[in-house]
């Protein structure tokens, strides 16, 4: 692939899914590297930190081959610490929630049924670009049982649920970004006393918050709308930490004050300026 596509792939939501999309940009960066090319890179998903954190890393560092090769084990040798520590919150009977589709998420289902422990998913189809299918299919594949429902029957599900597990695109110093949708399912789950955990990698902090939201376009929603018909198409939304339980991550199982702290100490570079 090329440089120009990878980005292509990127933004297009091609190549989804926070990690994959670091690791994407790192290996672009070993087609080019000057300037202009890490501020393409960077503009492609403004509100990917782990893409940003990636290549600031990779950038940072003389050897270019040798810092990319760090990059991708930092996030797959750190899926082994991730899945053990959320596969323990996970107990034979539960009823998991989550929403969208997260490669972390996946993984700690698939640690906890490798266990032998027994439990079910419900995930939600995730309008507009359904990637709760992606979710429901890889479970399914993974002999996991599944139930898919459309958004907007989170209510009735959440009821029957024992814990919610989500991804996260961003962390910031005061919020949780994930996809849109999120904050609401975890007021909803906290109505309920439902715990909500986050499942991400420390390299999705945010060290210079941003209140920017990424807009996708209308076409996703309904191509060919009516003339005179406004889409709005928010892509990510704040969640409250207020609502979290936990921060599940490669530094163990943390609450959000904690995690921040965590952080900072593990990985001075994200503070660093870039």
């Amino acid at each position: 692939m090329s440089f120009d596509s990878i980005c292509k792939d990127i933004k297009g939501v091609k190549i989804q899914g926070a990690e994959s999309v670091a690791k994407a940009a790192v290996k672009a960066l070993l087609l080019r590297h000057d300037k202009s090319a890490i501020k393409k890179l960077l503009s492609v998903r403004p509100t990917e930190p782990a893409l940003r954190n990636s290549v600031k890393y990779t950038t940072s560092h003389f050897n270019l081959k040798k810092a990319v090769e760090e990059v991708i084990d930092h996030f797959e040798l750190n899926h082994k610490k991730i899945n053990s520590f959320g596969s323990g919150i996970i107990k034979n009977g539960m009823t998991i929630y989550t929403h969208c589709h997260s490669s972390t998420v996946i993984g700690i289902l698939k640690e906890a049924k490798k266990q032998g422990k027994k439990f079910s998913v419900i995930c939600t189809e995730t309008r507009p670009l359904f990637q709760g299918r992606i979710t429901a299919s890889e479970l399914a594949k993974a002999k996991i049982p599944v139930t898919l429902i459309v958004d907007s029957a989170s209510r009735i599900a959440l009821k029957k649920a024992d814990i919610m597990l989500l991804g996260a695109d961003a962390i910031t110093s005061s919020k949780v970004y994930n996809k849109i949708g999120s904050e609401l399912f975890a007021t909803i789950a906290n109505k309920f006393e439902i715990p909500v955990y986050i499942c991400t990698n420390s390299w999705k902090f945010e060290n210079n918050p941003y209140e920017e939201i990424e807009e996708r376009p209308s076409m996703e929603i309904w191509p060919n709308a009516p003339k005179g018909v406004k889409i709005y198409n928010p892509a990510f939304e704040k969640i409250d930490p207020k609502l979290v339980e936990a921060i599940i991550s490669e530094l163990g199982i943390l609450d959000f004050s904690s995690f921040l702290i965590q952080v900072k100490k593990t990985y001075p570079f994200i503070f660093e300026k870039f």
